[in-house]
């Protein structure tokens, strides 16, 4: 049923289908539940059909494939360039072998060539492959007549240490897709990272490159909010590499008219990862917790790390504890802003029965 656009009158055809098929019944004669079962039946098979067309998933078989080099305008704006950067830098330095200055200059400079390069000349295929070959033929050239010395930038190792990601190499497929895929006007993106997330030389690479998808969506949809959510991630985002790029995106994002939400079930990760103290939850007004029972004896932390008051505390720890038992729910704190806390209650409401099969 799923169309580019959303077609009124095969949605209407779809929810008939459904009510004979379910329900037996024409629409004139069928009652307000079977028509609101049927249209939540065609709505979610419209959903699921565009999700999965837009889900990403990892397999050996089928990897995820990207162009860091390729933008749908052709327009290389100071953002699109620092996440190149970024993603060359991943590539090239470990997270405890911080750059020089010299090689970010060198590094910079490298990458504002070759993207003039791309744009002047539009028979160049834009793509890690032609960026590998452009240092390896043309910009060590180029330094030779700057006079930079090899310590400041040494150009035959960065090209060794990058050859895995260039043709022929084990990584060789990862940065140079020759799927110019659409994403910036795509609604809805899940990319599930479950197949590398114990990979340290993927995983990286592949989350600055979903990180970076998100902020040209962030910049370039003006007037439609903007959703990240980032679940069990947190191996990427506590890289030193990764460090700017939160920084960046969670002072940003509410000024697009975006949100960015993270998701975790264990507090060690928050309390072991300093760009999650310093960047994420400094900047996050709206913080949800569950029941932190289990938590008890390391609370104080917790307590310490979110800036939560006396009051605050006590409304968490008493969730779940003395609930109706004659309605199912459980319950969740809510602070908004360090001015506003509750709990709640959260129950399945009457629709979700009706059309769950």
């Amino acid at each position: 049923m799923k169309t580019e656009r959303f077609d009124k009158k095969l949605f209407k055809q779809e929810v008939i289908n459904n009510l004979k098929t379910q329900f037996r019944v024409e629409l004139d004669n069928a009652t307000q539940q079977q028509i609101y079962q049927a249209v939540a039946y065609a709505l979610k098979e419209w959903i699921i059909e565009d999700w999965m067309d837009t889900q990403k998933t990892y397999e050996e078989k089928d990897p995820i494939a990207f162009n860091p080099f390729y933008v749908e305008d052709g327009i290389f704006d100071i953002e699109k360039k620092e996440s190149v950067k970024t993603l060359i830098l991943t590539l090239w330095k470990r997270d405890d072998e911080p750059p020089t200055r010299a090689e970010e200059v060198a590094l910079s400079n490298a990458v504002n060539l070759f993207l003039e390069k791309i744009r002047r000349d539009s028979s160049i295929k834009p793509s890690f492959n032609t960026f590998y070959e452009f240092i390896r033929d043309e910009y060590q050239d180029i330094l030779k007549e700057k006079r930079t010395r090899e310590k400041d930038f040494d150009v035959w190792g960065f090209l060794n240490v990058l050859e895995p990601y260039y043709r022929g190499g084990e990584y060789d497929f990862l940065l140079n897709s020759d799927k110019q895929l659409d994403l910036l006007n795509r609604r809805f993106i899940v990319f599930e990272l479950d197949n590398i997330r114990d990979n340290k030389v993927l995983l990286p690479i592949v989350t600055i490159i979903i990180m970076e998808t998100f902020i040209t969506k962030m910049r370039k949809l003006k007037g439609i909010r903007k959703i990240i959510l980032i679940e069990e991630c947190w191996k990427a985002l506590a890289s030193a590499n990764m460090s700017n790029y939160i920084r960046y995106l969670f002072k940003t994002v509410r000024k697009f008219f975006g949100e960015a939400v993270v998701v975790t079930q264990e507090v060690e990760d928050i309390i072991s990862s300093p760009i999650v103290k310093g960047t994420i939850i400094n900047n996050s007004d709206c913080k949800i917790l569950l029941d932190q029972r289990k938590y008890m004896n390391k609370f104080d932390e917790i307590q310490a790390l979110l800036g939560l008051t006396d009051k605050e505390r006590a409304q968490i720890l008493s969730i779940n504890m003395a609930n109706n038992p004659s309605r199912k729910y459980k319950e969740v704190w809510i602070g908004l802003g360090g001015t506003q806390s509750a709990v709640y209650a959260t129950e399945v409401s009457l629709e979700e029965y009706i059309v769950r099969p």
